[in-house]
């Protein structure tokens, strides 16, 4: 049969004989037709590419891996960056921290004592490497050999009773992942173990771990864990105690020793089981843990302790102004404070003993103390009142109160200021501009008196003159400059301290006068770190001149007059150099001191949330000063203030700008014209409410009150053995604002006898010192 193409044609010949001579167009026939040969064997012969086992096989490895990097890296765009995998801390936390480290108050699922590796004993951390880890130290964050084990000892148990996560996961779950249970949450912790074994270090891992895990009944952390179900520091665990705790992780609740103790002791014993599987324990040491009784001593976690409630609370609401919303609502912030913890105890303990001794018999319920470092505007010690629990209001920050003869210091700055001499002296006698008559406290006059023994005697008159010839401009903007943020009005009664300004301002403000008239904004606050630990607020106040050197180291020398010889005399310190000023409202409602030393200006208010009337006097404000300063200095050097610059020739700093009244009467108002000064009705009040007090008290109370008030002065005579002391309580005694104040029925006999007071050695009685009085503020 003839060929029926070329390429058979071409086959035919290659029978030829080779002898045969084949022509250069025919081989080149031959080369084509083989050529084409070929392709029709494959195309229609031989199966498409396409259909070949090794193409797709192929395709499908390299698609695989193309998948895989492309879903690597969508993971990992979800993950923290590598920066963050060094946080220690959960998110939604915060924690406020003392000057030492102390910790005041957590918010959030917070670890209350972080502890280093080497302070957890070995037993407990083995307990939990054999429970939830047994190849921690050998896999790189994901055990497959675990996953498989947990899947084999859940199915002969028909019971989830073995988790394949290892300790990294867990942590990277607890530090950045939610808790619902999907495949994606699970891919990515995985992903984040892995990365988290590269940067972080295996004692570093478990370090975080055994503090951040939770384990039932509020506590986070074996810390926290040994605490709550012990009463007891991790130190102290026994075998059985500690691997009850390392059986918790998987089902705090389930196996809570409170709650189930049957489950919490079989999950005990098997945690021992694996402890001596792992060779940690010997059979003996286990044997002996499982027969132990289960004995608990249950605590509240410490992280819902509250050290300094009324500071943290203080800090808490400070937070916003240095930090974003958003930044606040993502938490894991750590607040270290001011405080300093010792001065702070120091504080709890004189504002509880003036509340237990003198609050009892002068009438007075609630005190607050604020203690500032005036270099820096730090505040080291804040107590707001008698018991957080029951009243959360901070008589510090947000108690307005009126400030009394404190507010002088202002005054008398300012004219100091202006170029005016301490030794310029003024007539002290009855005066009535434009309607307003001030009084002195016992209603009695002086005479002509310096600006200086006037400030130290606290006499109303005085700096209502002195007022009058600086302004009302110079000397609000003066209090102002000086840490005073309250609203002062230009009001007569500002001299004697009508506006109202609160605990912390107005100690800030004296503080300018320790920095020889600088001034340091208030804070309490010194750096917020992130949950990274990273700063993200740091505190930079600058000091500013609010008040020239030299008027200020006149002011101190002044105000040191008033704790040497006057009002304050309470308040002196043995070897140190004190300055201050007393203070009391209308009706001795508020009682005041604010005193200083080169190093701490302190503040202490006494009186009522309800703004009643008081029995006590402003001496017990700087008791309660002297009470908590003799602590807080113990320890700290001796400094002295500046010497008092020379007086003559002296040119003033701030410009006066003197008060032109409309009308002045030198004399005073009839004593019946109820319509221009309220200084007759408030003694005819204030005797009402003490005859209504007296009235109501039954004739059995009656003696009782007056035993104690006796038991009251025979301690205090005991107390002032001491000479410098006697003369202190005379002093104070003695004093314009320590002196209660007494009823216009007494003022006669006041008068007749303010001239020999000073030689009397003789203690008023209590009713003297309880009587109260019909002057204005002091």
């Amino acid at each position: 049969m003839p060929p029926t193409n070329r390429y058979e044609q071409e086959e035919s010949t290659e029978s030829l004989p080779q002898t045969q001579v084949v022509r250069p167009n025919k081989l080149i026939n031959r080369i084509g037709g083989i050529t084409s040969g070929i392709v029709n064997k494959f195309t229609s012969r031989e199966k498409p590419i396409y259909r070949r086992l090794w193409f797709w096989a192929g395709l499908s490895v390299g698609g695989g891996v193309v998948a895989f990097n492309y879903f690597l890296g969508k993971i990992d765009s979800t993950l923290p960056d590598k920066s963050q995998l060094q946080t220690s801390v959960r998110e939604q936390t915060i924690t406020i921290k003392a000057a030492d480290g102390s910790i005041l108050q957590q918010q959030g699922e917070a670890t209350r004592e972080q502890l280093k590796l080497k302070q957890i004993p070995d037993i407990l951390k083995q307990a939990f490497i054999a429970s939830e880890d047994s190849r921690f130290g050998e896999h790189d964050g994901i055990d497959p050999q675990g996953i498989v084990r947990a899947v084999v000892n859940n199915l002969r148990s028909q019971d989830v009773v073995e988790g394949g996560s290892t300790i990294t996961q867990q942590l990277a779950r607890i530090l950045f992942l939610k808790q619902e249970r999907t495949v994606w949450r699970k891919l990515k912790e995985a992903r984040l173990a892995q990365k988290m074994e590269k940067e972080l270090s295996k004692d570093q891992i478990l370090e975080r771990y055994l503090n951040l895990v939770y384990l039932g009944g509020g506590a986070y952390g074996v810390a926290d864990a040994a605490w709550v179900y012990f009463s007891k520091p991790v130190n102290q665990l026994t075998l059985a105690e500690a691997a009850t705790i390392a059986g918790l992780p998987p089902a705090p609740s389930l196996f809570s020793p409170d709650k189930n103790p049957q489950a919490a002791k079989q999950r005990r014993n098997a945690v021992l089981l694996r402890m001596e599987k792992e060779g940690y324990i010997t059979p003996a040491q286990r044997q002996a843990a499982v027969q132990e009784p289960l004995t608990l001593k249950t605590s509240l976690p410490k992280r819902l302790q509250v050290e300094s409630p009324y500071f943290s609370s203080y800090i808490q609401k400070e937070l916003p102004k240095y930090v974003s919303p958003q930044v606040l609502a993502t938490g894991g912030l750590t607040v270290e404070t001011t405080l300093n913890p010792t001065w702070q105890k120091a504080a709890e303990v004189a504002v509880n003993k003036t509340l237990e001794n003198q609050g009892r018999w002068q009438n007075f319920k609630q005190a607050a103390l604020v203690s500032i470092d005036p270099r820096s505007g730090e505040i080291k010690a804040m107590v707001g009142g008698k018991d957080f629990s029951k009243y959360q209001f901070n008589r510090v920050t947000q108690a307005q109160r009126q400030p009394g003869s404190t507010f002088k210091g202002f005054v008398y700055a300012t004219a100091i200021a202006t170029g005016k001499s301490p030794y310029d002296t003024y007539l002290d006698a009855p005066i009535v501009v434009d309607g307003y008559e001030p009084k002195n406290y016992s209603e009695s006059f002086r005479g002509s008196m310096t600006m200086r023994d006037a400030l130290t005697r606290s006499v109303n008159v005085v700096a209502l003159k002195v007022l009058l010839d600086v302004g009302f401009e110079p000397t609000i903007k003066l209090a102002q400059n000086m840490g005073i943020k309250s609203k002062l009005n230009p009001h007569y009664s500002l001299a004697l301290g009508s506006n109202e300004v609160n605990l912390l301002e107005l100690t800030s403000a004296y503080g300018s006068f320790a920095t020889q008239g600088l001034h340091t904004e208030t804070h309490g606050i010194r750096r917020i770190l992130n949950r990274n630990g990273q700063v993200i607020w740091s505190a930079k106040f600058n000091s500013k001149r609010a008040l020239d050197a030299d008027s200020a180291a006149i002011m101190t020398w002044m105000l040191r007059n008033v704790v040497e010889n006057g009002t304050g005399a309470a308040a002196q310190l043995p070897n140190r150099p004190v300055a201050g000023k007393t203070g009391t409202s209308d009706e001795a409602r508020d009682l005041w001191f604010i005193g200083y030393i080169p190093q701490v200006v302190t503040g202490v208010w006494l009186g009522n949330d309800n703004n009643r009337p008081t029995y006590g006097s402003s001496g017990s404000a700087a008791y309660t000063w002297h009470e908590f300063m003799e602590k807080a200095v113990e320890g700290m050097p001796v400094e002295k203030f500046p010497q008092r610059p020379k007086l003559e020739g002296r040119k003033g700093t701030i410009k006066a700008k003197p008060i032109k009244p409309g009308k002045i009467v030198n004399g005073s108002l009839k004593s019946n014209d109820d319509s221009e000064q309220d200084t007759d009705s408030t003694p005819r009040r204030r005797r009402r409410y003490y005859q209504q007090t007296e009235d109501n008290s039954s004739s059995e109370d009656r003696p009782r009150r007056r035993r104690r008030f006796r038991s009251q002065e025979a301690a205090a005579t005991v107390s002032e053995e001491a000479p410098r002391r006697r003369r202190r309580a005379r002093q104070t005694v003695n004093s314009e604002d320590s002196s209660p104040r007494r009823s216009r029925r007494a003022s006669s006999s006041a008068n007749n006898s303010s001239g020999s007071s000073s030689s009397s050695t003789s203690t008023p009685s209590w009713r003297e010192r309880l009587r109260p009085s019909s002057t204005s503020s002091n």
